[in-house]
C-alpha cells in the first residue's frame, strides 16, 4: 500500500473540527470528489455505520459504501470502503493545539482496486488524490473557521 498523508492546522476545537469532519452531510462541502453522501444506517455514527457516497473518480461518478470502522470523538475516526471496484482505506485523526483551540488534522488515505480498479487506482485515483487531499484539508479549515463561535 502506498499511503498517501496530508496535514493542516485549523484555528477551531478539536470538538467543532470532529463533528464538522465526520458529518456525512458534509463531505460535498470540503471534499472535491464527494458528490453525495448519506448514511445508510439510523442514529449517530459509530463502529459498523455505513455511508453511501458518490464521488467523481476520473470523469466517471462512482457509489461506494463506506464503513466506519472506529469513532473516537474528538481525536480519531477510521472508514473503509466494503464495496465497488476501488475501495478506499481512510484514517483521520485531530490533535489538540494551544490548549485545545486549535486543532491539528492528519489524513492518511489508501487505496485498493478490484476489477477495473486495479486498473484506475494507480492511473487515475492515486494521481487525482494526490492533488485532492491537500486541497480538502484546505476546504475543511476554511469551512471550519467560518462557524459561528
Amino acid at each position: 500500500m502506498h499511503t498517501i498523508r496530508e496535514q493542516i492546522d485549523v484555528d477551531r476545537s478539536p470538538d467543532d473540527v470532529y463533528a464538522y469532519a465526520t458529518d456525512p452531510a458534509h463531505l460535498p462541502d470540503w471534499q472535491l470528489s464527494a458528490l453525495h453522501a448519506e448514511p445508510l444506517d439510523e442514529g449517530p455514527l459509530h463502529p459498523g455505520s455505513r455511508v453511501r457516497v458518490t464521488r467523481r473518480v476520473g470523469s466517471r461518478e462512482m457509489p461506494m459504501t463506506m464503513e466506519v470502522t472506529e469513532y473516537q470523538p474528538p481525536h480519531s475516526w477510521r472508514v473503509q470502503g466494503i464495496d465497488g471496484p476501488v475501495r478506499a482505506f481512510f484514517h483521520g485523526e485531530i490533535e489538540p493545539l494551544d490548549g485545545g483551540r486549535r486543532s491539528r488534522v492528519t489524513m492518511e488515505l489508501d487505496f485498493v482496486g478490484h476489477g477495473i480498479g486495479k486498473a484506475l487506482v494507480p492511473l487515475v485515483v492515486r494521481p487525482q488524490i494526490r492533488k485532492e487531499l491537500p486541497r480538502n484539508e484546505q476546504q475543511l479549515k476554511e469551512q471550519v473557521e467560518r462557524m459561528a463561535a
